[in-house]
């Protein structure tokens, strides 16, 4: 009996010990409700937009949407095979972001193209993006739809762009290991060897990923950001197409660090699906992925 006992004592010790210990989870963002996000839309465009504050006809300045109206239904969930989808149609510019604030995390989600797109990319690839590190209010970038940000871009490819390239969102700034093509019309591609490029404030605000790895319109793509103190790692299919150092933003010519913010979706004028939005915190970043920032 005494042996019973101290058997099962041993159990319980064991069982309490192990479960003290929260192990690593990952933690869905998008459920049928949108819970853990709110919304912002800025205006429907106009032709001839240039990064000014839209007139109507008395030439007043029109007020942009807004938070949390989601006007001809831009975001909108539906359930598929049991799971949440988000839809996002491009119609209004502008984006869902998470409540909650990040700092060192892996993000994983998946996304596939629609068909409908609208002015003005009527004539352009599919385009929407993750923006990370997003602070401040909503509408402070050239299209006045989002917050000050790092961006992952999604896109449709073409020539110039690829899943995974990275833009400058209003005045933010980083460090991308990159080369120049010996053409005007080149742009800079993440090259790991390469010098550092600073991005942003007068200096380039684009940089394209090292290559394609976009599956075919209608597939979902496998696309995971890796952020940990300012570094982040751009993931498409399994694949390191880009990787930036030291993000930060520039106010009054002085450099600021950027390293946590919210995560937002944009709505840029091309519909576009994202599901099975999951995130995980991590204290470092992963070995695998430290060489690109030696």
């Amino acid at each position: 009996m005494r042996t019973v006992t101290a058997l099962m004592l041993g159990v319980t010790l064991l069982f309490t010990s192990t479960s003290s210990k929260a192990p690593d989870a990952w933690v869905p963002l998008l459920d049928k409700n949108l819970s853990k996000w709110r919304s912002y839309e800025s205006y429907r465009h106009q032709v001839g937009y240039k990064g000014k504050q839209p007139l109507d006809a008395q030439g007043k300045p029109i007020a942009p949407i807004g938070y949390d109206k989601n006007e001809a239904n831009v975001f909108s969930v539906v359930m598929q095979d049991g799971e949440p989808v988000l839809r996002i149609s491009g119609e209004i510019y502008g984006c869902v972001f998470t409540k909650q604030d990040f700092s060192n995390y892996d993000l994983k989600l998946k996304v596939k193209w629609g068909t409908k797109k609208w002015i003005p990319r009527l004539d352009e690839p599919l385009d929407s993006g993750i923006l990370y590190n997003s602070q401040g209010e909503c509408g402070v970038d050239y299209w006045r739809s989002w917050m000050l940000s790092q961006e992952f871009q999604v896109s449709e490819y073409a020539a110039g762009n690829a899943m995974g390239d990275y833009w400058c969102i209003a005045n933010s700034t980083a460090d991308i290991r990159a080369t120049k093509g010996p053409a005007a019309t080149d742009v800079l591609k993440f090259n790991p060897t390469a010098a550092p490029v600073t991005m942003g404030n007068g200096k380039p605000g684009f940089c394209q990923a090292a290559a394609n790895h976009e599956v075919a319109n209608g597939q979902w793509n496998d696309l995971e950001l890796i952020h940990v103190n300012g570094k982040s790692v751009h993931i498409v299919n399994g694949h390191v197409v880009l990787a930036v150092d030291n993000s930060g933003y520039v106010v009054n010519g002085q450099r600021k660090p950027l390293t946590h913010g919210k995560i937002q979706l944009q709505s840029e004028a091309a519909e576009v699906f994202y599901k099975n939005i999951m995130i995980k915190e991590i204290d470092a970043m992963p070995a695998e992925y430290a060489q690109y920032f030696k």
